[in-house]
């Protein structure tokens, strides 16, 4: 079975064609820029590898281009788009209405449409790029992927907010959990390293974005993220979790709501805090002794540390914690950092097993360590694949 995974941005596509149920990546890539004239694109097929910049006027126009490069005589991976049995569909929220994949009706993608307010940024594009790729993959089986799915199982004494009953209810605001398909898909390989299904696991989705969940027995039971993607840890540009007094104060000196929101989005985090979202950046700085860096690094660690000891706490114990996206698997130095005096957890790293970077899952703490602590890359392509071929078979 051939799967399309499809993960459709404001100005980007991303994709990957996946043959199930082997697993194997069949080809890959991406572009980006799309209406701003010059737009890149990557494409990747083991064999040849494409880069070039060209003008790609909107989503419909970068969905043809990839079907034709899939089916292209010289570096195409099919003979005709029939061959795609089902597109998966990346889909930021889905609200409380969507806790497993669907088969996208008109139903379904009203249903997006209805939450464009939670995720104005994300749930836009993710139902364009449904549309077109109805045009254009027609044979195909559409299928939508939420990111906020695997957080349908946190409690509601965790995901309700202490605000009036009759507002929660009216409007839906409740923590909704963003990062979903990676946590899922490395709490489900930290599971298999452990080799138990009764396990408590804090996963750390450290990237631009962060967030961390604690997972039960395969379930998620608690998260950072909340009603919207910008709470909880503190992130490249996002400020993570901060005194909502300060919102109205700064209101109250002239600041608009707008140019509230896109300082606490857009302009916070690492790069208010150095001037740089890029950790490689701050990192290379802290070396040198800057001391805006170094601080920014040690608060980055302490906020992940608190969530560690909270869901901990939540779970009644700890059995491994898991790094896992761009920074969690490429910065030894951020890791060593967090689990730093963490022996009370029962987190003793080992700096000799730490230090190397891999593509694989591995252990880096120390044998005496109670609690595991594991290095696992994400695959959201990977994972989404994997429910789309569950869906349909």
């Amino acid at each position: 079975m051939n799967i399309i995974i499809i993960n459709t941005g404001s100005s980007s596509i991303k994709f990957q064609m996946i043959a199930m149920p082997d697993q194997k990546v069949i080809c890959s890539g991406l572009i980006d820029r799309i209406g701003l004239g010059d737009s890149n694109l990557i494409y990747d097929n083991s064999r040849t590898k494409i880069q070039e910049v060209l003008s790609i006027e909107n989503h419909k126009a970068g969905l043809k281009k990839i079907a034709e490069l899939l089916v292209d005589s010289t570096v195409g991976v099919i003979k005709d788009t029939s061959e795609i049995t089902a597109v998966g569909h990346r889909v930021v929220h889905g609200g409380d209405q969507f806790s497993d994949p669907v088969i996208i009706n008109e139903e379904v993608k009203e249903k997006v449409k209805s939450l464009f307010s939670l995720a104005p940024l994300h749930n836009p594009a993710n139902l364009q790029g449904i549309n077109v790729a109805e045009e254009i993959f027609d044979n195909a089986t559409q299928v939508g992927i939420f990111d906020t799915a695997f957080f349908q199982t946190i409690p509601e004494v965790a995901h309700k907010f202490a605000i009036p009953n009759e507002i929660s209810k009216k409007y839906g605001i409740r923590q909704y959990g963003f990062h979903g398909t990676s946590h899922k898909f490395v709490s489900e390989r930290a599971q298999e390293f452990l080799n138990t299904k009764e396990s408590k696991i804090i996963t750390i989705h450290l990237g631009n974005g962060c967030s961390i969940t604690a997972v039960k027995d395969g379930k998620s039971v608690d998260h950072s993220m909340g009603f919207g993607p910008a709470n909880g840890l503190i992130m490249g540009t996002r400020s993570g979790d901060i005194d909502h007094s300060i919102i109205f104060y700064l209101n109250g000196l002239g600041y608009s709501l707008d140019e509230i929101n896109d300082l606490l989005q857009k302009k916070s985090g690492m790069l208010g805090l150095t001037g740089f979202s890029d950790l490689r950046d701050i990192e290379s700085r802290a070396e040198e002794g800057d001391r805006d860096c170094i601080l920014a690094l040690e608060m980055n660690a302490y906020r992940i540390k608190k969530f560690i000891g909270a869901y901990t706490a939540v779970m009644g114990g700890l059995d491994a914690i898991v790094f896992t996206a761009g920074v969690g698997e490429n910065s030894p130095f951020l890791r060593n950092l967090v689990c730093k005096n963490m022996e009370f957890f029962g987190l003793e790293i080992d700096a000799e097993k730490n230090a190397p970077r891999s593509k694989e899952i591995r252990a880096i703490n120390k044998d005496t360590s109670k609690a595991k602590i594991l290095v696992i890359p994400t695959n959201e392509e990977l994972e989404i694949a994997k429910q789309v071929f569950g869906l349909l078979n």
